[in-house]
């Protein structure tokens, strides 16, 4: 039997780069995924019909993150389709403005900060009611939070701060119901949102120099370890920021 065989999951940004890695892994272990997307249509459908070649069952719902009543919205849409959920991903987000402090306006704060924090937030809240007892909230963070890394994304890096303090305080007050809540940081990942500088090969050279392992991230990396926290075998672990930037923090 497949590990997630008649669970139910939402994958917020399901459509494209690690939010499609995880779609398409959650489907091949047996989970009916709901592929969240913003405005690429065409992205969520490849998504949706790759999970249904491979075996899975998957549907696609659209909802424009970071302005009122976006969680709201997108449960509407979900309801539509599936009757309670097992296990969220909080994946959906935005690099913003990548500027330092003196380059960061009030309006691209604000933004970045409506759709990777606020966004998440609500989501995960209205989510309680639909999830069943002993599912799984994972939201996905960043490596950048432990280290000062890149000051250009100091936006970014603030955002993914707050969803490492909602993990951990949402993992106490859930926990009675068998939920788990855990945040898994990424590195730098082969995907759309980092194209723009790893068309360079000077670029590449240098992020695959980053980890021990030498070489660069693909959205399977981090699909993998979602997998393994939506499974039973992630029961006990709960609460927890998990590094998967192939030890480029190290």
């Amino acid at each position: 039997m497949s590990a997630l065989a008649g669970k139910t999951a939402l994958v917020t940004g399901g459509s494209r780069g690690i939010g499609r890695g995880i779609a398409e892994r959650l489907g091949r272990d047996g989970a009916r995924v709901a592929v969240h997307y913003n405005g690429n249509e065409e992205a969520a459908k490849d998504t949706v019909a790759a999970i249904e070649a491979a075996g899975g069952a998957a549907f696609a719902i659209r909802t424009e993150l970071g302005v009122p009543d976006d969680a709201a919205t997108l449960w509407a849409a979900f309801d539509a389709h599936a009757d309670g959920v097992d296990i969220i991903v909080n994946n959906a987000g935005i690099d913003g403005v990548r500027e330092p402090i003196a380059g960061t306006d009030e309006a691209a704060f604000d933004r970045v900060f409506a759709v990777n924090t606020k966004a998440p937030f609500f989501v995960t809240k209205f989510g309680l009611d639909r999830l069943r007892d002993g599912g799984r909230i994972i939201n996905i963070s960043t490596g950048l939070t432990h280290g000062a890394h890149m000051p250009e994304l100091i936006a970014y890096t603030m955002t993914k701060g707050a969803i490492n303090a909602m993990t951990n305080v949402l993992a106490k007050e859930v926990g009675v119901r068998g939920i788990t809540v855990n945040a898994v940081a990424p590195g730098i990942v082969d995907t759309d949102m980092n194209a723009s500088f790893l068309n360079d090969p000077d670029m590449v050279a240098a992020v695959t120099a980053m980890s021990p392992l030498r070489r660069l991230a693909q959205p399977a990396e981090v699909a993998d370890v979602v997998g393994f926290l939506a499974s039973e075998d992630g029961r006990w672990v709960t609460g927890q920021w998990i590094d998967a930037t192939g030890g480029a923090l190290l």
